[in-house]
Formats: C-alpha cells, sequence, structure tokens
C-alpha cells in the first residue's frame, strides 16, 4: 500500500528517479556546448560564460595532474569564500578524478591541520587572506603537511574599472605577491594552458569529502560519489520544476552541503544562471533579484528574515522571484504568512544532512506544511525506529528518523567505528541513522521533535558541543565547561558555554576573555556567544557533567530573561 503522502506527490514525477552514471564534469562539458556564451557565473559585475568556465577548468585540471601530480582518488583541499575560482577549482579537481575537500573559510589553523591529516591532501586550493591559516600546515612545518597550494585572489574575477559600491574590500585587493616556490598563483597555473587528462571520472568515484562534526568532538568525512551528488541535486530540481532559464542567487556558502549543491552543482546540471555574492550583504542582494531577475534562492530562514527586514527588499522589483526553498531551521510562522501574502511565494521548507549531500526531504510544492521536514523525495525510504531496538514505530509516535535513498553517503572515511554506528540493514536495505527525533502525521508528513544527539544549529551551520568543549579546555584558565544551545530569534539557535574557573582564577578572567579566546581557537560560527560563569556543573554518579539537564535548565530559563 502506498504511503499517505503520495496523495499530495508532484504531478508527472515519478515515485523513483534514474541517478545519471556520468561524473559532475559532464554537465560542465554539455553546458559548455548548448550555451557557450551563455552566463554561467554573474560575480561582482563580471561575467564568466560557460565556455570561459570550462577552459578554465581543464586548464587547471591539467596543471594539477601534470605540475602539481595529483591523481584519480587524491584528496584535495579547498579553501575559499564563494567565487568564480572555487567554483573553477572544484571542478578541476573533480577532472582530474580527484575528490574536493570543502573547508570552512572560518577554520581556524589547527582545525586546518586536522583536515589535512585525516583526509591525507597534500595539496590546495586557498584564497589568498586565507593563507595565513593554510602555511603553518605545509610541509615541512607539518609532518605530512600540504606540499602545494594554489593561491587565488577574488580581484581576478572582477573588472578593475568596476565601480559597484558592494564589493567587499576583500574582493577588491589586488593579487599579492607569493615568494614561494611551493605556492602558484591561480591565474598563472591557467595561464600555462595545460592538457587535462584524457580519462573521465567515473560516477562511482569519490567525488567529495565534507566533513560534519560528532559527539566524539572529532571532524568525520563523508563519502559522497559523483552519483550521490548527482542523486540529490537531479531530486532537486525536478522536484522544484527548475530549468535551464532559472537564474539562481549564490549566497549560502559553496564550502557549506546547502551552498555547494543548491547554488553550484544544481545550476551546473541545468546550463542555468548563477548571481554569486562573495558574502552575505541584504540590500545588495535585493538589488542583483531586482537587475538580474533572479527566480531561485535557496537560503536558510535566518537569511531570509534579514533580508525581508531590510528596506530594499520593499523598494525592488523581486517579482522575479518564483522559489524560495532551505532548511537547516524552521521558518517562523510569522515570515512564512508575509511571503505567501506579499509575495504569492511559498517557502519549501526541506531537510537533509551534509552525510545526504543535502536534498532528502521536502513538502510537495502546491501542499507546504510549515516547521515541517517535508515528505521523503524520490527514491527515498525514511522511517520512523525506536533508537534502541531499530524496530519501526506506529505513525504518531515519536523516534529516530532513519533513512535509505541514492543520495546517501558511502560512509564516513576512515572510520569503520562510525560507520558500525551510523547504519544497520533492514527489509534488504542499508539505512542511515539522523539522530533527529521526529515523527510523522496522518498525512505522511515528517516533523522535527528533538535530538538524539548533541547539536546546536546556528544559522544553518552544525555545532557540536562536544568538539567545542574539547577546545575550550585548552584555556589555561577553564576547570570545566559546559555547551548549550540558546534559543535565538535571529540565528534559530546560539552556543552558550556554561564555565568553571580554576580557583586561581576566578576574578581575573572576563566572560569576554573566555569569548576573544574562543574566536582566535575555533571557526566563529562555533564559538561561544555567551559565557556564563558557574561555581559547578551538576555530574552523575560516574562523574559525567549533566548536559542534558543543563540545557533543558537553559530552554526554561529562557522566558524570564
Amino acid at each position: 500500500m502506498l504511503a499517505p503522502h503520495y496523495r499530495f506527490w508532484p504531478k508527472g514525477l515519478p515515485h523513483e528517479v534514474s541517478v545519471p552514471q556520468v561524473p559532475l564534469t559532464h554537465y560542465l562539458d554539455v553546458a559548455a556546448q548548448r550555451y557557450p556564451d551563455k552566463p554561467a557565473i554573474v560575480y561582482c559585475g563580471a561575467v564568466l560564460t560557460y565556455a570561459q568556465l570550462q577552459a578554465r577548468v581543464d586548464a587547471l585540471a591539467g596543471f594539477l595532474r601534470q605540475r602539481l601530480g595529483v591523481q584519480r582518488g587524491d584528496r584535495v583541499l579547498l579553501l575559499s569564500q564563494n567565487c568564480p575560482q572555487f567554483v573553477t577549482a572544484y571542478y578541476a579537481v573533480l577532472r582530474v578524478g580527484a575528490a574536493v575537500v570543502p573547508v570552512n573559510a572560518m577554520s581556524t589553523a589547527p582545525e586546518l591541520q586536522y583536515y589535512i591529516e585525516d583526509s591525507g591532501a597534500r595539496v590546495a586550493l586557498v584564497a589568498q587572506e586565507l593563507l595565513p591559516q593554510v602555511l603553518p600546515c605545509m610541509a615541512p612545518a607539518l609532518a605530512g603537511g600540504l606540499e602545494a597550494v594554489v593561491v587565488h585572489a577574488y580581484s581576478d574575477g572582477v573588472p578593475s574599472q568596476s565601480q559597484d559600491e558592494d564589493v567587499p574590500e576583500v574582493v577588491r585587493a589586488p593579487r599579492q605577491p607569493l615568494g614561494d616556490t611551493r605556492l602558484t598563483a591561480l591565474e598563472d597555473a591557467i595561464a600555462l594552458n595545460l592538457q587535462p587528462p584524457p580519462e573521465l571520472p567515473q560516477a562511482h568515484e569519490l567525488c567529495v569529502l565534507p566533513y560534519t562534526s560528532g559527539t566524539t568532538g572529532h571532524p568525520k568525512g563523508c563519502m559522497h560519489t559523483h552519483a550521490t551528488v548527482l542523486a540529490s541535486a537531479i531530486a532537486s530540481q525536478l522536484w522544484r520544476a527548475l530549468h535551464a532559464e532559472s537564474v539562481f542567487l549564490a549566497v549560502a556558502p559553496l564550502f557549506h552541503m546547502l551552498g555547494m549543491q543548491n547554488a553550484m552543482n544544481l545550476p551546473m546540471t541545468l546550463g542555468a544562471t548563477v548571481v554569486m555574492l562573495p558574502r552575505w550583504n541584504a540590500a545588495a542582494a535585493a538589488r542583483l533579484i531586482e537587475r538580474h531577475r533572479v527566480s531561485v534562492w535557496t537560503a536558510p530562514p535566518a537569511m531570509l528574515i534579514d533580508f525581508f527586514a531590510q528596506p530594499e527588499a520593499q523598494q525592488r522589483d523581486i517579482t522575479s522571484l518564483a522559489m524560495l526553498s532551505g532548511g537547516g531551521a524552521a521558518m517562523p510562522e510569522s515570515v512564512a504568512s508575509m511571503l505567501l501574502e506579499r509575495f504569492g511565494i511559498a517557502y519549501n521548507e526541506g531537510y537533509g544532512l551534509t552525510e545526504t549531500a543535502s536534498f532528502l526531504h521536502a513538502s510537495p510544492i502546491t501542499r507546504c506544511k510549515r516547521q515541517c521536514l517535508g515528505v521523503p523525495a524520490p527514491g527515498v525510504d525514511s522511517r520512523i525506529v525506536d533508537p534502541v531496538t531499530l524496530q519501526e514505530l506506529p505513525q504518531g509516535e515519536v523516534g529516530e528518523l532513519v533513512t535509505h535513498g541514492p543520495q546517501v553517503m558511502q560512509g564516513y572515511w576512515r572510520n569503520e567505528e562510525a560507520n558500525q554506528a551510523a547504519f544497520f540493514e533492514r527489509d534488504g536495505k542499508r539505512f542511515f541513522r539522523t539522530g533527529d527525533l521526529a515523527s510523522i502525521d496522518e498525512e505522511g508528513y515528517f516533523f522535527m521533535r528533538d535530538r538524539l544527539k548533541r547539536m546546536i544549529n546556528a544559522s544553518g551551520y552544525k555545532v557540536w558541543p562536544a568538539e567545542v568543549e574539547s577546545t575550550m579546555y585548552q584555556h589555561p584558565a577553564i576547570h570545566e565547561a559546559c555547551i548549550v544551545a540558546v534559543d535565538d530569534a535571529k540565528r534559530g539557535e546560539t552556543v552558550k558555554a556554561l564555565v568553571v574557573l580554576r580557583p586561581e582564577q576566578r576574578g581575573k578572567v572576563t566572560e569576554q576573555d573566555i569569548i576573544d579566546w574562543c574566536r582566535e581557537h575555533m571557526a566563529v560560527y562555533k564559538a561561544p556567544r555567551l559565557v556564563q560563569f558557574m561555581d559547578s556543573l551538576p555530574k552523575s554518579g560516574t562523574g559525567k557533567i549533566l548536559w542534558r539537564e543543563l540545557q533543558e535548565a537553559q530552554r526554561a530559563a529562557a522566558p524570564q530573561a
């Protein structure tokens, strides 16, 4: 018997989608043949056509293979904010048959060191303002560190005569001399015009290795092939009726799976145009939507709340927007109602994870439910099970959401213990345990209820408390620390640290001192924005800090605060 949500299934869309058995680079090649002069990327007043993008990708791929010796199966680090060079670097790595290791641009040198050591990357493509964080991770300073780095300046992709007031200073900054034989300027590498290798990557080969943290405090690499990435992208474009003439706004970071899939890989599979912002600027976004008739925008609710709260959104013609989608947090009822009443747009909430290459669930376009995880996408089998017994639970009961589908990763990189905990077999299928507690209503829609694992969702970024705590214990004044989530109207949740200082440090260290130290030692989005000193933290009989009790106390105190 069909699941109840199929009553609301998009008309004409099959329940299963055939996943193309080609690499992601195939779509760039096809787009360059079909639409050679069509804008692939619009960035700070500059236009990069599909023919130009393909030529740059091929030349950089030739350099990576012939000069840096990057081989099939290698892992290559990519560290940059949004820019056309990010797209060029990403697809060039894929073209040589290697896998991209996308890293958050806010990462510190110790965090980068872990990604490099764990992935085994020996080559990196890096934006020049982030080079200081990378240099300590190069050999011989770091044993087994990076051997070569290709450096790009954002300004190389922007017209020198550009008078656009929205171009940030970091983008205008001219290319700096490198002065190190281990470093090569991206434009110099492309100018050599070396031929890419004749062989093409295969659909089943490793494509991207994004890292997600966990309860152990150690980030884990998610092994995605070209096929798993394409399964998500193709299902999303069909679900949302997107096409080659769609114009996408790229604001979400491309190093994050939300941006990578919805603002880069998905439009590339269509041969569509991407209008790219280097960093979030609500007023600039409104101007770009009007100027380029942007029709598709995927963004977390916090970004959309910020956008529609500023005057430019009311003054500009943004009627071209036809599809607003996103996830990571529930869209507030008031904002969703405003979008529908004022602009005729039903925000299409979805649900996905790094482990599922973003798109996993979504609400049917014609029948969206708010604050909802939607229904399983084509080819996806999601269920609610008892977290202990893994037995399926009846409709309406709360349990762990587990899923099977073609976009689910192959597993965690070199971490069999994590794979054993994350996957199980049922009915001849391999299911992934999401760690999210959810329930299903009578119409087959999934709703988030709680989290099985400790995790904070700050503006769409996952923050794992154990990882933050592990770093904070390196502070000489901290005796104990517990990270909890605090509700935040703009970010959804924000990070708060409950800290017990060493006796000799009390009165000498302030809350702001702790915040400043954390921002220096971890990516900014992970660092606590709030710190509260405590005399002691509650513990179990075995001495473990009772984080759940502290979390619940914070939630209970929120209304009074």
